[in-house]
């Protein structure tokens, strides 16, 4: 019977769950991203950190890992093994960690459950913090960290330590030329399925959570799903583009997005640079990538020109076990994944990247 149900049901759930999931307000998101970054920039420490940075600074961004109970509803369980051989890789090179968000999954799972079934990944952050490199910024699914008067002493049982939450922080980049700030915050802010709304809580966790255990579906499609950017990545997009100076990174949305687009949307670009070149190769091969991804009747969109300033972590829990994230080292920003290769191995994979030069010249 779930068998059945699984392949009548799975499409219809996974596309209610992208439709309904999320219901961004513009106005709300661009006022909450604005209240955020003047918070922090007139009083750090309280809501967020700035960290002056230079190119010999490394950090990498993960986010929406939703660490649960390790049951069918636990859509982290597939990623752990990616996940702990990334935090590892980063904390042997001396990458400072920054936890964008929705960690846990604490809509559906009591905070007992997930501290008893996470050991292992707690241990592993844990390593960061004991070489000050690890930045833990909160969520609309681990709420509880911002806004319980236990989350103290809950945060000093699994780390050792009580450190501190924030909502956001800032990298700051000085040059001769200029400033670039990189806004970072999870970016549930102004989306009303997420942003104080106890509703969608009590139905993740009454309702959706059961049906997700007993059909074993996870709506999360692998890391470079074939979508534009979702209403919600394009909100923030549309905030950003009208910053000066600045570069935002956010999660929430488990789409990743490199400089304002997604991997189907750059397909798009290059094959009209292809066509503008007449480079029959490389028309051959996109045209080829595309078709993997759309349907015939699908139209291509108008995507005029967008400002390379919009970036999205992606998540820590797709259905295929991959996770995505953020790096930036050595004068550049990356979009890269931890996939799982040969024999079961987790691999690190380098999916997009440009020179910080270059975002700030863009800017």
């Amino acid at each position: 019977m779930r068998k059945f149900l699984q392949r009548l049901l799975s499409a219809w759930i996974i596309r209610m769950s992208n439709k309904f999931g999320s219901r961004p307000d513009r106005k709300r998101i661009h006022d909450a991203l604005s209240k955020l970054y003047k918070t922090i920039n007139q009083e750090p420490g309280k809501r967020g950190l700035i960290f002056e940075i230079t190119d010999a600074d490394k950090f990498i961004v993960l986010s929406d890992q939703h660490k649960g109970a390790r049951n069918y509803a636990d859509d982290f369980s597939l990623a752990e093994k990616n996940y702990l051989k990334a935090l590892e890789y980063y904390n042997q090179d001396d990458f400072h960690y920054i936890n964008l968000g929705d960690s846990e999954e604490l809509w559906e799972n009591l905070l007992e459950s997930v501290i008893k079934h996470n050991k292992n990944t707690f241990e592993a952050e844990k390593a960061f913090i004991a070489q000050n490199r690890f930045t833990k910024i909160f969520g609309n699914h681990d709420l509880y960290w911002d806004n319980d008067p236990l989350a103290g002493f809950n945060l000093n049982r699994i780390y050792g330590k009580k450190i501190p939450i924030y909502e956001g922080a800032i990298l700051r980049i000085k040059t001769g030329a200029g400033q670039l700030d990189i806004f970072l915050t999870h970016g549930h802010q102004g989306d009303l399925q997420s942003d104080g709304n106890w509703f969608s809580k009590w139905f993740v966790s009454t309702i959706w959570a059961p049906l997700q255990a007993y059909l074993q579906i996870n709506p999360n499609t692998p890391a470079y799903d074939n979508q534009l950017k979702t209403a919600h990545n394009a909100m923030m997009y549309s905030w950003v583009a009208e910053q000066e100076n600045m570069a935002l990174i956010t999660g929430h949305t488990h789409q990743p997005v490199f400089a304002s687009l997604t991997h189907l949307e750059r397909i798009y670009v290059k094959l009209k640079q292809a066509k503008k070149t007449k480079n029959k190769d490389e028309l051959a091969f996109l045209n080829e990538e595309l078709h993997k991804r759309i349907k015939e009747e699908d139209k291509p969109p108008r995507l005029g020109k967008y400002k390379p300033w919009y970036f999205n972590s992606g998540c820590c829990c797709f259905s295929d076990g991959d996770i995505t994230g953020i790096e930036i080292e050595n004068g550049f920003i990356r979009l890269i994944k931890w996939s799982y290769h040969k024999n079961a191995v987790p691999e690190r994979v380098l999916l997009e990247e440009m020179k910080l030069s270059e975002l700030f010249e863009s800017i």
